[in-house]
């Protein structure tokens, strides 16, 4: 029997079972760029706004582009507004999208030749780039650690022990490239307890699962970095490097983990 050729080449191709849910925060100036890098997909999906600080640009940014605005009237917090955003979906694969991020076209294509594949996946990630006052920079030495370290998931990606170890010497994944499967994570699948390192947090306890952690090794969305960014408050805080000691004494004796801190302090400072 033949072999089903795949479709996804076609810029009309339709993808049901996913949603991007954009996670918009007071009056972003980057978020109709965002909204609009979603819209561009080769591939289309499902699209919809959540918020916990509704506002009248939000709501203007939703009517303008036809997209349905959810608003988050529980618990707040980073982690409970992507679970709260997640939760809003009707589909089994969802792409937490961070408003000051831009996706490229072929994203959400790329995960689709995957699952075309029968390559199921926990999450599913892809490489990323940065960008600072409008322009994409060059890799930084950090960006390429995080690349080496990722190297073993281009082999499979179902192992519990590598899919933690990448994770040892920092997270080298890019939370807002992640498409989560809530088929396995369910719809709240985001830890909360931490507010600066819930992803690597997240990331820990999902590698626990059964199942791929799906590495797509391509260029295939830009990270914005920023003053304004709530990262980069969390960082001149000094919240990020407890929570980074903290998680590095999951994989370390302490006295080691101290040490590698020493060295992954030096990347945060990308963000500074």
């Amino acid at each position: 029997m033949k072999k089903k050729k795949a479709t996804i080449t076609n810029p009309n191709k339709q993808f049901s079972n996913h949603t991007f849910a954009i996670c918009a925060y007071k009056e972003s100036p980057y978020l109709e760029e965002c909204i609009q890098s979603v819209i561009r997909q080769k591939v289309k999906s499902n699209i919809i706004i959540a918020t916990s600080t509704p506002n009248n640009y939000i709501e203007q940014m939703a009517e303008k582009y036809n997209i349905p605005l959810y608003i988050n009237k529980g618990e707040k917090g980073i982690g409970q507004d992507w679970n709260f955003a997640v939760s809003q979906c009707s589909t089994d694969y969802v792409t937490v999208t961070h408003q000051d991020d831009i996706y490229q076209e072929n994203y959400l294509q790329e995960i689709v030749k995957q699952l075309e594949k029968g390559k199921d996946f926990i999450i599913a990630f892809t490489d990323y780039q940065e960008i600072k006052n409008g322009k994409v920079i060059p890799l930084t030495r950090n960006l390429k650690i995080k690349k080496i370290l990722l190297m073993p998931l281009r082999f499979g990606g179902k192992s519990q022990l590598i899919k933690k170890r990448i994770m040892s010497v920092g997270s080298p994944i890019c939370c807002p490239s992640v498409t989560v499967n809530t088929k396995i994570l369910g719809k709240k699948p985001y830890k909360t307890e931490l507010k600066c390192d819930l992803d690597w947090d997240s990331f820990y306890t999902f590698a626990s699962y059964k199942g791929r952690f799906l590495y797509i090794h391509q260029y295939l969305m830009l990270h914005r970095i920023h003053e304004e960014s709530e990262t980069s408050h969390l960082i001149h805080n000094h919240v990020r490097i407890e929570e980074d000691l903290q998680m590095l004494e999951r994989f370390w004796p302490k006295p080691i983990a101290k040490v590698i801190m020493h060295f992954y302090h030096k990347a945060i400072e990308t963000n500074e």
